[in-house]
C-alpha cells in the first residue's frame, strides 16, 4: 500500500468531522481544552493537525461530515491550499489545478493509493480530446470522497512522476466511523443557472454497516445531471492581412508586393495602376474566379475605398511584407455552447479488521460522465482564407480604423463569406478501479503492507461538424469602440434566413457550399500496480522503510473519420430550412455586441443526409488516429525516517531516502510513405514502432525542526521528474488541410527533471490557527517544447495527395509543430498561509473565522520562436500571483462562508501558432464563491450555494504588446438549494 503520508489515517478525518468535541494541542505550556466545533471548522482543525504532524510539506481537505465534503467540486476545494491555482472548464466548473507555477500536466493524481488519469473532451480552444497524463476532476463528484491531500514535496515511498504536486483522493472506509454500526446518509440538490435557467438534480447517498468488530461494508452512489449554457466571443487567432493576401504575378504591375484585399477600381499604388487579383487569375484548379477590372470575382463587384486600402498598405511594413500593419481576427464569431452533462459515481469497500495489527480491504471505484455538447458559431470566413479559397483577397475594404499597435479598432467590408457553423459532440469518460489494499504488524518492530489494483480510463468520442454559408454579402462590419472584448458586428443580411445560405459540394468558381466532417474516437489508459512495503523500527524513534513497486501503464488511441469531407446535395426534397434552427440569447448574453443565427439541427441533418451510411476510414484513407504507448516501470526504495523527541534537547522528525526506478517505453504510430506501384489509395501508412528505456535515481530528504511546541520549520530537497504526455510519445505525423496545419509528436522525448528545494516556518499559536510562510526553488533541467515553424506543404514529408479534392497548392504554407526537448529554467516563489479562527473575541462573534493564502511564483524558459529566435518567458500556465481568501461563520446552528479566488494572468501558449504574435494568455480572474447552511435537527440540515457571484468571465488574448481579444466567455452564476440527512 502506497504510504499514507499526508492522508488522515482510517477513520481521523471523518471522525474528527462528525465529532463535537475535537481537543486541541496545548499552545504554550496553557493547559489543554476542549473547544467545541462542528462541520467546517472541525475539517479545517482536522487538516491542520495532519499538516502539523507531517515532515514533508503538505495540505489537506477533508470532509466536514461523511459523505459532505465542504465544496461541490474536488478542484474548486483545492483552491483554498496555498500555490494551487486553478483551470476551470465548460460552464466555469473546476476542471484541473496546477501547483506552486505547475500545470495540470506535472501533477500525479492517487485514487486510494494507486495513479489515476481521467479523462474528457473539450472545445479546441480548451484543449481538445485528451491524450496526456492530466486529471480531469469534474468528471469525479465530491461525496465518494472523504480526504484529498495535496504533497509539495516527495519521499522515497511516493512514485516518482509529479513535477508539482502529488495528489491523494481518499474514499471512505467503513472503520472511519468508530460510533454507530450502521451509518446512512444523504443529500439531494436543485440546481440553477441564471443562463441556462433550469433546475438540475444532483443527489447522493452513503451507507455503511459493521458487523461486530471486524468487518464492515460502504457503499456510496452519486448522480447528477447539469445544463449548461456559455455564450462567448471567438477570433479563434487574430493575423496580419498580409498572411492570407495575394502576390501581384510577374510582369504585372508592382510584381510580388503583397495585396491583402480586393483592390477597388482603378486604384494606384506607387503611381502604377494596379489590379488584385488581376483580371484572369485562376484557382490552383484553372478555374477562372471571374475578377475583371470592376469585380473581385464573379457577381462580387469591387466596392472599396482608395482611403481604406492606402491606410492599410501604409501599415503593412516594407514592401508589403508580413511583420507588420494591420491586424485582423481570423474567424470573428458569436459562439454558443449547450451541454447536457450526466455524472454517476459509486464506490464499494470491504473491509476486514480481525485484529488491531491487520487490516484488509478491497476498494472499488466507478465513475462514468457522459457529456453531449452542442456548438453553434457563425463566422466571417473571408478574414481566414487565402485566394485558393476565395478568401481575403476577394473581399473589398471601404472603411477601416486600427489602434496605434496595428490592432483593428472597426471596419466595414463586402464580399465577405459568412458561415454558420456547428458542432455536435458526444463523449463518456468511464472511470473504474479495484484495489485490494493490505497491511499487518508482525510485532511491535516490523511490518508489511501493500496494495495490488488495476484501474481503467476510456474516453469515447463523436464528434460532428457541419457548416453551411452565405457568400460575397455586403456591409458586413466589425466594431471594437464600444467593448474592447466584445465587438459590435453586423452582417448586412438576415442571419436568422435559412434561405440565404447553401450547402452542398463548391460551386466551379470555387465558392465553398458548406463543410462536413465526423470522428468517433476512443482513448484507453490502463493502469495495473503492485506494491510492497516493509517497515522495521529498527532503534526507538528510528525507522527503516523499503519498498518495490512494479506499474504498468497501457494507452491507445483510435480514430476513425469520414473517407470524405466533401458535402454532398441535400437530398431530393428536402431544404435547409427543414434542417436548421436559430441559435437565440447571442445578444442578451453577450452585451448586445453580436446577433442571433440560423444553424444546423445535428439530430435533424443525420437522419435527412443518411450519416450512418457514410464510409469511414482510419488507415487505409490516411486519416484519423492510430497509435499506442506501452509503459513498464520497476521501481525500488529504502527511506529512513526518525524523530529525536526525548533523546536530543530539541526535536528534529524527518525521512531520507532514495528511490530507483527504470522506465521501458514501447510506442507505436502510423507514419506516411509514397505509396508503392500498384497501390490502390493515394498513399499509405505504415506503422513506426520505437522501444526504448531509462532509469532514474531520485534522492528525497524531508526534516521538520520543532523550534518550539508551536514553531516548526520545515526543509525539504528532491530530485523529481515528469514524463512526457501520452500524445508526444506516439511516433505519429498528421496536417489539418481546412486550417493548414501540420504537427509531429517524438517518441524519443525525456522526461522533465528538476533538482527541488523547499523551505517553511509555520507557528501554531492557538488552538486552529496558523501563520506559515514558505520559499520553494525548482532548476527544471529540460522542459518540452512545441516549436512551431512556417514549411510548404511539399517539404512536409506528407504525400501531395492529400492535396486531392481540395484548393490548396504544394507551395501553400502551413503551420508545423513538433515536440523537442529544450533547455529548462528556474522557477522560485514563496507563499504565505494564515488559518485563523476568531475565538478570542467575545460572544457570538468568536464564531468567526478566516483564511487566506498568497503566492508569488517566477520562472524563466528559453522559448524556441524560430531556428533564429528565442524568447524567455514564465512557464505556460504559471500564473505569477495567486490567493485566496475564505471569511466564514458557524455555530452550533447555522454556518456561512464566502470565498474570493485570484488567479493572475498566464500564458497559454509560447510561441502563439500564429504569425507576428508571440505568445497567447488566459487574462486574470477573480472568482467569488459562498455557501451557508443550517441545521434543522441533528440529523437534518439545509444547504445554500452560489459560485461566481460577480458573474466573472473567461478571456484569452493573443500578443503580449497588442493584447487582442481572442476568447471572451460568459457562464453566468450557479445558485443550489440542498437537504442533508444522516443517521
Amino acid at each position: 500500500m502506497t504510504s499514507d503520508v499526508g492522508v488522515p489515517e482510517a477513520g481521523q478525518a471523518d471522525q474528527a468531522a462528525a465529532s463535537t468535541q475535537a481537543p486541541q494541542e496545548p499552545t504554550d505550556g496553557a493547559p489543554q481544552t476542549d473547544i467545541v466545533v462542528t462541520g467546517f471548522r472541525a475539517s479545517l482543525n482536522s487538516a491542520l493537525n495532519a499538516k502539523r504532524n507531517e515532515t514533508a510539506a503538505i495540505d489537506s481537505i477533508v470532509a466536514e461530515d461523511i459523505g459532505k465534503f465542504p465544496d461541490s467540486n474536488l478542484a474548486e476545494s483545492m483552491q483554498r491550499i496555498p500555490g494551487v491555482a486553478l483551470s476551470r472548464g465548460d460552464g466555469g466548473e473546476g476542471r484541473n489545478i496546477s501547483v506552486r507555477g505547475l500545470g495540470a500536466q506535472f501533477t500525479r493524481v492517487r485514487i486510494n493509493g494507486m495513479e489515476g488519469v481521467s479523462q474528457v473532451s473539450g472545445s479546441d480552444i480548451r484543449g481538445g480530446v485528451a491524450s496526456g497524463r492530466s486529471f480531469d476532476f469534474v468528471t469525479f463528484p465530491t461525496e465518494i470522497f472523504s480526504a484529498l491531500s495535496v504533497r509539495k514535496t516527495l519521499s522515497a515511498d511516493v512514485e516518482e512522476g509529479s513535477l508539482g504536486a502529488t495528489v491523494d483522493l481518499r474514499a471512505p472506509k467503513p472503520f472511519d466511523q468508530r460510533g454507530d454500526d450502521l451509518v446512512l446518509t444523504g443529500t439531494a440538490r436543485g440546481i440553477y443557472n441564471d443562463i441556462r435557467k433550469k433546475v438540475d438534480p444532483r443527489l447522493s447517498a452513503l451507507v455503511s454497516k459493521k458487523f461486530g468488530d471486524t468487518f464492515g461494508v460502504l457503499g456510496s452512489i452519486a448522480y447528477s445531471k447539469r445544463h449548461i449554457d456559455e455564450y462567448a466571443y471567438s477570433a479563434v487567432d487574430v493575423v496580419p492581412t498580409t498572411v492570407y493576401g495575394l502576390a501581384q504575378p510577374a510582369g504585372t504591375a508592382n510584381a510580388g508586393m503583397i495585396f491583402p484585399f480586393c483592390t477597388p477600381v482603378g486604384y494606384v499604388y506607387n503611381g502604377v495602376p494596379t489590379t488584385s487579383p488581376v483580371p484572369g487569375y485562376t484557382q490552383p484548379n484553372g478555374t477562372p474566379i471571374g475578377a475583371d477590372a470592376n469585380n473581385c470575382s464573379t457577381n462580387n463587384p469591387r466596392t472599396g475605398t482608395a482611403a481604406a486600402y492606402d491606410y492599410i498598405m501604409s501599415r503593412t511594413g516594407v514592401n508589403g511584407k508580413p511583420g507588420g500593419g494591420v491586424y485582423l481576427p481570423r474567424l470573428p464569431r458569436p459562439v454558443k455552447s449547450s451541454q447536457n452533462q450526466e455524472r454517476l459515481a459509486g464506490s464499494l469497500t470491504l473491509q476486514w479488521k480481525p485484529t488491531d495489527d491487520t487490516d484488509f480491504s478491497l476498494d472499488g471505484l466507478y465513475s462514468r460522465f457522459k457529456v453531449h455538447r452542442l456548438d453553434t458559431m457563425f463566422d466571417a470566413r473571408s478574414f481566414g482564407r487565402a485566394i485558393s479559397n476565395n478568401g481575403q483577397p476577394l473581399t473589398s475594404v471601404r472603411d477601416i480604423e486600427v489602434d496605434e499597435n496595428g490592432s483593428l479598432v472597426h471596419g466595414l467590408f463586402d464580399g465577405v463569406d459568412l458561415r454558420s457553423e456547428m458542432q455536435d459532440e458526444r463523449f463518456t469518460s468511464t472511470y473504474k478501479q479495484v484495489n485490494f489494499n493490505f497491511d499487518h504488524r508482525f510485532s511491535d518492530t516490523f511490518r508489511l503492507f501493500g496494495l495490488a489494483g488495476i484501474n481503467q480510463s476510456v474516453l469515447d468520442v463523436d464528434r460532428l461538424q457541419v457548416a453551411i454559408d452565405s457568400n460575397d454579402t455586403r456591409d458586413f462590419s466589425i466594431d471594437f469602440r464600444d467593448n474592447p472584448d466584445i465587438p459590435k458586428i453586423t452582417y448586412g443580411i438576415d442571419t436568422t434566413n435559412a434561405a440565404l445560405f447553401q450547402y452542398g459540394p463548391p460551386l466551379p468558381t470555387g465558392d465553398q457550399r458548406g463543410q462536413l466532417s465526423n470522428f468517433i474516437r476512443r482513448n484507453k489508459i490502463t493502469s495495473k500496480t503492485f506494491e510492497l512495503n516493509g517497515e522495521w523500527e529498527a532503534a526507538s524513534q528510528f525507522t527503516v522503510q523499503v519498498g518495490g513497486q512494479y506499474r504498468t501503464n497501457s494507452y491507445t488511441a483510435r480514430e476513425r473519420q469520414l473517407a470524405t469531407n466533401t458535402p454532398l446535395e441535400l437530398p431530393t426534397g428536402v431544404s435547409l430550412s427543414s434542417l436548421t434552427f436559430v441559435t437565440s440569447g447571442v445578444g442578451k448574453n453577450l452585451d448586445g455586441q453580436l446577433q442571433d443565427f440560423v444553424s444546423i439541427d445535428p439530430d435533424k441533418f443525420r437522419s435527412a443526409v443518411g450519416l450512418d451510411d457514410y464510409v469511414y476510414c482510419n488507415l487505409e484513407c490516411a486519416k484519423g488516429t492510430y497509435g499506442g504507448v506501452k509503459e513498464t516501470y520497476g521501481s525500488g526504495y529504502l527511506m529512513f525516517k526518525f524523530d529525536t523527541e526525548n533523546i536530543l534537547p530539541f526535536t528534529l522528525r524527518g525521512d531520507a531516502g532514495v528511490r530507483y526506478v527504470h522506465t521501458g517505453l514501447n510506442t507505436y504510430g502510423p507514419i506516411t510513405t509514397a505509396s508503392p506501384p500498384g497501390s490502390t489509395y493515394p498513399s499509405m501508412y505504415v506503422i513506426s514502432e520505437v522501444s526504448r528505456s531509462y532509469e532514474d535515481w531520485l534522492p528525497s530528504i524531508n526534516l521538520a525542526l520543532n523550534i518550539t511546541p508551536d514553531l516548526i520549520a520545515r526543509v525539504s530537497a528532491a530530485r523529481v521528474m515528469s514524463r512526457p504526455s501520452y500524445g508526444q510519445l506516439i511516433p505519429a505525423g498528421s496536417a489539418n488541410l481546412v486550417i493548414q496545419t501540420a504537427s509531429f509528436s517524438n517518441p524519443f522525448l525525456d522526461p522533465i527533471r528538476a533538482n527541488t528545494f523547499d523551505g517553511s516556518l509555520e507557528w501554531y499559536f492557538a488552538p486552529g490557527s496558523l501563520i506559515s510562510v514558505a520559499y520553494f526553488y525548482k532548476n527544471i533541467e529540460t522542459y518540452i517544447q512545441t516549436t512551431s515553424t512556417q514549411v510548404p506543404f511539399e517539404d512536409i514529408g506528407l504525400p501531395l495527395s492529400l492535396l486531392s479534392g481540395t484548393q490548396l497548392r504544394p507551395t501553400d504554407l502551413f503551420t508545423v509543430q513538433r515536440s523537442n526537448n529544450t533547455p529548462g529554467g528556474p522557477l522560485r516563489g514563496w507563499e504565505v498561509n494564515v488559518q485563523l479562527p476568531f475565538r478570542f473575541l467575545p460572544g457570538a462573534l468568536s464564531n468567526f473565522g478566516a483564511l487566506a493564502n498568497f503566492t508569488r511564483v517566477r520562472s524563466n524558459i528559453d522559448y524556441i520562436i524560430s531556428p533564429t529566435l528565442t524568447r524567455t518567458a514564465p512557464l505556460v500556465g504559471l500564473s505569477p500571483e495567486t490567493a485566496s481568501g475564505t471569511l466564514y461563520y458557524e455555530d452550533e446552528k447555522f454556518s456561512i462562508r464566502s470565498t474570493v479566488n485570484y488567479r493572475s494572468s498566464f500564458l497559454t501558449a509560447v510561441p502563439s501558432g500564429s504569425v507576428d504574435a508571440d505568445s497567447t494568455s488566459n487574462a486574470s480572474s477573480i472568482f467569488v464563491d459562498a455557501s451557508a447552511s443550517y441545521n434543522i435537527s441533528e440529523n437534518l440540515k439545509l444547504i445554500a450555494e452560489v459560485s461566481n457571484i460577480t458573474n466573472e468571465t473567461n478571456r484569452l488574448t493573443v500578443d503580449t504588446t497588442r493584447q487582442d481579444p481572442l476568447y471572451t466567455a460568459y457562464f453566468g452564476r450557479t445558485y443550489a438549494l440542498a437537504v442533508n440527512f444522516q443517521f
